[in-house]
Protein backbone atom coordinates (compact mmCIF):
# COMPACT_ATOMS: atom_id res chain seq x y z
CA UNK A 1 0.00 0.00 0.00
CA UNK A 2 1.32 3.63 -0.60
CA UNK A 3 2.71 5.69 2.04
CA UNK A 4 0.06 8.25 1.33
CA UNK A 5 -2.81 5.89 1.75
CA UNK A 6 -1.74 4.37 5.26
CA UNK A 7 -1.23 7.72 5.77
CA UNK A 8 -4.96 8.53 4.92
CA UNK A 9 -6.44 5.67 6.58
CA UNK A 10 -4.41 5.98 9.89
CA UNK A 11 -3.77 9.88 10.59
CA UNK A 12 -6.43 11.66 8.35
CA UNK A 13 -9.70 9.30 8.85
CA UNK A 14 -9.32 7.60 11.82
CA UNK A 15 -7.86 10.67 13.49
CA UNK A 16 -10.32 13.31 12.04
CA UNK A 17 -11.68 15.69 14.62
CA UNK A 18 -15.21 13.90 13.90
CA UNK A 19 -13.99 9.88 14.11
CA UNK A 20 -11.43 10.49 17.11
CA UNK A 21 -14.44 11.52 19.93
CA UNK A 22 -15.82 7.55 19.15
CA UNK A 23 -12.60 5.90 19.52
CA UNK A 24 -12.65 4.02 16.06
CA UNK A 25 -9.11 1.96 15.54
CA UNK A 26 -7.34 0.56 12.71
CA UNK A 27 -7.15 -3.43 13.01
CA UNK A 28 -6.15 -4.27 9.32
CA UNK A 29 -5.32 -2.44 6.64
CA UNK A 30 -4.26 -3.31 2.81
CA UNK A 31 -5.17 -2.03 -0.16
CA UNK A 32 -8.60 -2.89 -1.19
CA UNK A 33 -9.49 -4.37 2.54
CA UNK A 34 -9.99 -2.10 5.67
CA UNK A 35 -11.05 -3.35 9.64
CA UNK A 36 -11.23 -1.06 11.92
CA UNK A 37 -13.23 -1.47 15.59
CA UNK A 38 -15.32 0.62 17.54
CA UNK A 39 -15.64 -0.12 20.96
CA UNK A 40 -18.53 -0.11 22.84
CA UNK A 41 -19.26 2.95 25.64
CA UNK A 42 -22.58 3.84 27.10
CA UNK A 43 -21.84 7.22 25.33
CA UNK A 44 -22.53 5.56 21.83
CA UNK A 45 -26.23 4.56 22.85
CA UNK A 46 -29.12 5.70 21.94
CA UNK A 47 -30.82 3.93 25.01
CA UNK A 48 -29.41 1.77 27.24
CA UNK A 49 -27.05 -0.16 26.20
CA UNK A 50 -28.14 -0.29 21.94
CA UNK A 51 -25.65 1.69 20.28
CA UNK A 52 -26.90 4.56 18.56
CA UNK A 53 -27.06 4.44 14.61
CA UNK A 54 -25.08 7.57 14.11
CA UNK A 55 -22.74 5.70 15.68
CA UNK A 56 -22.59 2.63 13.61
CA UNK A 57 -22.82 5.13 10.54
CA UNK A 58 -20.01 6.62 10.82
CA UNK A 59 -18.14 4.02 11.81
CA UNK A 60 -19.09 2.67 7.91
CA UNK A 61 -18.58 5.54 6.37
CA UNK A 62 -14.81 5.75 8.07
CA UNK A 63 -13.70 2.40 7.29
CA UNK A 64 -15.36 2.03 3.45
CA UNK A 65 -13.47 5.93 3.08
CA UNK A 66 -10.39 4.10 4.36
CA UNK A 67 -10.92 1.56 2.56
CA UNK A 68 -11.57 3.97 -1.04
CA UNK A 69 -8.30 5.34 0.23
CA UNK A 70 -6.56 2.33 0.28
CA UNK A 71 -5.57 2.81 -3.24
CA UNK A 72 -4.72 6.13 -2.99
CA UNK A 73 -1.58 8.05 -4.87
CA UNK A 74 -0.66 11.09 -4.88
CA UNK A 75 -3.11 14.03 -5.10
CA UNK A 76 -6.40 12.36 -4.71
CA UNK A 77 -8.98 12.94 -1.61
CA UNK A 78 -12.02 11.40 -0.82
CA UNK A 79 -15.66 11.75 0.59
CA UNK A 80 -18.92 9.05 0.56
CA UNK A 81 -22.34 8.03 1.39
CA UNK A 82 -23.54 5.14 4.14
CA UNK A 83 -26.84 3.15 4.37
CA UNK A 84 -28.73 0.06 5.82
CA UNK A 85 -28.38 0.17 9.49
CA UNK A 86 -29.49 -2.51 12.54
CA UNK A 87 -28.93 -2.66 15.98
CA UNK A 88 -26.60 -3.96 18.15
CA UNK A 89 -26.55 -4.24 22.65
CA UNK A 90 -23.68 -2.98 24.45
CA UNK A 91 -20.68 -4.34 22.64
CA UNK A 92 -17.96 -3.35 20.82
CA UNK A 93 -18.00 -3.12 16.63
CA UNK A 94 -15.79 -4.29 13.74
CA UNK A 95 -16.14 -3.29 10.39
CA UNK A 96 -14.78 -4.91 7.40
CA UNK A 97 -14.44 -2.61 4.11
CA UNK A 98 -13.76 -4.52 0.85
CA UNK A 99 -13.42 -2.57 -2.45
CA UNK A 100 -15.61 -4.15 -4.89
CA UNK A 101 -15.33 -1.69 -7.84
CA UNK A 102 -12.26 0.73 -7.97
CA UNK A 103 -12.50 3.40 -11.10
CA UNK A 104 -10.79 6.08 -12.06
CA UNK A 105 -12.70 8.64 -10.07
CA UNK A 106 -14.83 6.64 -8.06
CA UNK A 107 -14.88 3.40 -5.60
CA UNK A 108 -17.87 1.21 -4.60
CA UNK A 109 -17.15 -0.88 -1.01
CA UNK A 110 -19.04 -3.70 0.59
CA UNK A 111 -19.31 -2.91 4.25
CA UNK A 112 -20.09 -5.49 7.36
CA UNK A 113 -20.54 -4.25 10.85
CA UNK A 114 -20.29 -7.34 13.54
CA UNK A 115 -20.26 -7.27 16.94
CA UNK A 116 -18.10 -9.15 19.37
CA UNK A 117 -19.62 -12.43 19.29
CA UNK A 118 -19.38 -12.33 15.31
CA UNK A 119 -22.98 -11.67 14.83
CA UNK A 120 -23.92 -8.90 11.75
CA UNK A 121 -25.43 -5.93 12.86
CA UNK A 122 -25.03 -4.09 9.60
CA UNK A 123 -24.17 -3.99 5.99
CA UNK A 124 -23.95 -1.09 3.69
CA UNK A 125 -22.75 0.04 0.19
CA UNK A 126 -20.33 2.78 0.66
CA UNK A 127 -19.53 4.70 -2.78
CA UNK A 128 -16.48 7.36 -2.40
CA UNK A 129 -15.68 9.70 -4.90
CA UNK A 130 -12.19 10.50 -5.75
CA UNK A 131 -11.24 13.93 -6.34
CA UNK A 132 -8.02 15.01 -8.39
CA UNK A 133 -6.81 17.91 -6.37
CA UNK A 134 -3.98 18.20 -4.01
CA UNK A 135 -4.21 16.58 -0.68
CA UNK A 136 -3.73 19.21 1.95
CA UNK A 137 -1.29 17.84 5.55
CA UNK A 138 -0.60 14.75 3.84
CA UNK A 139 2.87 14.13 2.88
Amino acid sequence: MHAIARRWIEDVLARSPFATPLGIEVVEAETGRVVMKLPFRPQLATAGSIAHGGAIATLIDVTGAAASASGLADGDAIGGATANLAETDGCGLTTEALVIQRGRNQTVSDVTVRDEAGRLVAKAMVTSRIFQRPVTGVA
